[in-house]
């Protein structure tokens, strides 16, 4: 089992907005971040996320709690699997009660980078290869360009080290087949693969012997998934945060030589175009966003999908396309590092490229062929913001030379619905709980003035604030942006309010209620009397009924 230290140690250590803006697009909103729900359908954002209390919650569907409880929901992980993904993902260290628990030992892959970087020092083809290709040796020595022998001498590495072979194979090192144990990269000149927090997690591997595939990538593991990792993000990303821009490029020569280039927020996909699940990576610190692919046939098609795709998800920034064969390591190799610092300036914005490459693939001189270009043209246009459906109906029909009326934009744009059930009172209630939930040690000083009874509409969540106010369901009013957490003073004209209303109330009540016998009534009527007297005084009592 886990030592209950190790886990406190990684809770104390874990930022629940960077967990989750792994998985999920996060957008700030005020002091807290917003993103769709993972856990039901939605298209507004009603999911919190709140870096002050290290909590998420739902106001959708409900869900919350903490970054363990939404890695085993999100992952449908258990206790402990979602306690050691978490600690695998940020570098930390678990203990465990029981020193002979199995635990996979990911420095394998770490060691075999390290014998793959010797072999590549003596390995003439390869190194010719790369100088070639104009990489110097500062920048084969910063992105750890190594060389993979031949699948025996690999094997041999890992045996006479004693590394576990299972967890080696678990890891996409090396693989069983029909003739026994073979390693996935074969004669290849390699690339190690990081994730965000800087721990290796695979291998892109460039053949040197011809081979039918070009490039291979490891194979999906439990560290390992193309999808949602960026070659060079983790060399990257700081410069991506004070430059406020990212470039993503097609490969991984393109983003070494940019970075030899100066270059130093260029990054590449691995092997794949841009996904939805790259999303929440590229989102972080919300970077210009430069689409740098080649401009064959199936780098404009990925740069159209992309740039659909970003431009919905509303991503600033736009596409450079490199013409003739021409690529950016090629660029840097020539030395037209000035050229290409002018082409990353000015990018084409996503919403005009999309719009241009949609039209270009219909000769619009015939009409049938205009009309289908206005059809797809208008259905993409739709996907967009009521602004963006605006400012661009007009580029349409300029390139389509049509009038711009006969290009429809959506106006069924819903609102979210305010909250019905947030009447004025239920306000009132509210921010009075989420006043005491912000600082528990008032409950002490309430205790004494409030009862339950006093909360017409929210009762139960002032009766689970007396006893459980940890509970997940209270984070709904915690990280509710719509109410206020009130100062003492404001706390304390509220709380007269609700004391007025409630024994005002009462008053009504008990003076119209013949269960009561004459004396009994009396002493009610005079101490109700008597509290909402001192109420007028402005100051509170303590409940006495």
């Amino acid at each position: 089992m886990i030592k209950k230290e190790s886990i406190e140690n990684l809770k104390n250590n874990l930022d629940i907005v960077d967990i989750i803006s792994q998985f999920l697009e996060v957008k700030k909103s005020g002091a807290n971040f917003k993103a769709c729900c993972p856990f039901h359908g939605e298209s507004t954002p009603s999911f919190v996320v709140s870096p002050a209390k290290q909590i998420y919650h739902c106001f959708g569907c409900g869900v919350g709690g903490d970054a363990i409880k939404f890695m085993m929901e999100y992952e449908k992980l258990s206790y402990p699997e979602a306690i050691e993904k978490l600690a695998s993902m940020n570098n930390i260290n678990l203990e465990y009660d029981n020193v002979n628990t199995k635990k996979q030992d990911i420095r394998i892959l770490e060691d075999v980078n390290k014998f793959y970087q010797k072999l590549f020092v003596n390995n003439n083809t390869s190194k010719e290869y790369i100088n070639s290709r104009g990489i110097s040796e500062f920048s084969i020595e910063k992105f750890e360009i190594g060389y993979a022998p031949v699948s025996g001498d690999t094997i041999n590495y890992l045996k006479s080290n004693h590394y576990n072979l299972t967890d080696a194979i678990d890891l996409g090192v090396i693989d069983n087949g029909t003739n026994g144990l073979y390693s996935r990269f074969i004669e290849r000149i390699t690339f190690p693969i990081y994730g965000i927090n800087g721990k290796m997690v695979g291998f892109g591997g460039r053949t040197i012997t011809g081979h039918n595939a070009k490039y291979v990538n490891s194979p999906q593991t439990k560290v390992f998934n193309k999808s949602k990792l960026l070659y060079g993000y983790h060399l990257a990303k700081e410069q991506i945060y004070k430059k406020n821009q990212l470039i993503v490029c097609e490969g991984y020569l393109d983003v070494i030589m940019l970075h030899q280039a100066g270059f130093n927020t260029a990054v590449a996909t691995l092997g794949t175009a841009l996904t939805k699940d790259h999303l929440p990576l590229i989102r972080r610190g919300e970077p210009k966003i430069i689409l740098a692919y080649d401009g064959d046939k199936a780098g404009l098609a990925a740069a159209f999908k992309a740039s659909v795709m970003l431009s919905q998800g509303e991503f600033e920034g736009g596409v450079v396309i490199f013409e003739d064969g021409i690529d950016p390591a090629d660029m840097v190799k020539d030395g037209k590092t000035e050229e290409l610092n002018k082409i990353f300036s000015s990018p084409q914005a996503f919403i005009p490229y999309t719009i241009d490459y949609i039209i270009e693939k219909y000769e619009i001189n015939n009409p049938a062929q205009k009309q289908k270009a206005l059809t797809e043209a208008n259905d993409y246009l739709k996907s967009l913001s009521p602004l963006n459906q605006d400012e661009y109906k007009r580029y349409i029909a300029q390139k389509l030379n049509i009038r711009e009326n006969r290009v429809s934009v959506n106006n069924d744009v819903s609102q979210r619905p305010i909250d019905s059930n947030l009447t004025k009172i239920d306000i009132a209630e509210l921010c009075i709980i989420k006043s005491i939930l912000e600082k528990p040690s008032r409950l002490d000083s309430v205790l004494d003035i409030v009862d339950a009874s006093m909360f017409e509409a929210h009762k139960n969540e002032f009766d689970l604030v007396l006893n459980d106010i940890n509970n997940n369901s209270l984070n709904s009013i915690t990280l509710n942006e719509k109410l206020e957490n009130y100062d003492d003073d404001r706390l304390n004209q509220e709380l007269l309010t609700l004391l007025y209303k409630f024994y005002s109330n009462k008053l009504t009540v008990i003076s119209y209620d013949k269960s009561y016998d004459f004396r009994e009534k009396a002493n009610l009527i005079r101490k109700i009397k008597d509290n909402i007297y001192q109420l007028k005084l402005g100051k509170l009592v303590s409940y006495n009924l």
